[in-house]
């Protein structure tokens, strides 16, 4: 009888989702407090799926993604949401985000989203956290599923998520 075993430490990520010069460097210093050194930033993509954070965070918004040298277990993932969450009302102005922070894992299959949401494919994790598999890899490259955000299906990321991947496999 197979005994259930322990789960492999998973890369944490964050895609900020901003205004450029709003409130990047705090974030980032506050985010390196909690989850470790930064080991990969990516370039600053346009964020242009969609305008539905037009209004609360204004237009121009870039998508930059952060990667953390410190593994963790799966786990911890609803308390970094949590912790991103909060951050982002901390660092809001008049009630209205200037930084969206949706943190993320890897491991050597997949990237899992946690969200405060509900969906048909996302799986309960704790304290109102669900998690979303977002992609999968298989045979060196990511696949996006039906429910994939917009952003990460059209394959934008791509190349960031491969070197976080890299970065994960080397055990860095």
């Amino acid at each position: 009888m197979a005994q259930p075993g322990e789960p492999y430490p998973v890369k944490v990520f964050v895609a900020a989702l901003f205004v450029p010069d709003a409130v990047m460097q705090d974030a980032l210093s506050r985010l390196a407090e909690r989850l470790g050194p930064i080991d990969y930033t990516s370039d600053a993509i346009p964020f242009d799926v969609t305008d539905y954070y037009a209004s609360e965070m204004g237009k121009g918004l870039m998508r930059q993604l952060f990667s953390f040298a410190r593994k963790v277990t799966p786990a911890a993932i609803a308390e970094i949401k949590l912790f991103t969450n909060a951050l982002e009302d901390e660092l809001a102005e008049g009630g209205k985000r200037r930084i969206n922070l949706d943190p993320g894992y890897m491991d050597h299959n997949k990237v899992v989203l946690p969200s405060m949401k509900q969906g048909s494919q996302k799986i309960y994790l704790d304290k109102g956290v669900w998690a979303d598999p977002t992609l999968r890899y298989e045979k060196g490259r990511f696949h996006p599923f039906d429910w994939t955000f917009p952003d990460f299906k059209d394959g934008r990321y791509h190349k960031p998520l491969m070197r976080i991947r890299e970065l994960y496999k080397t055990g860095r």
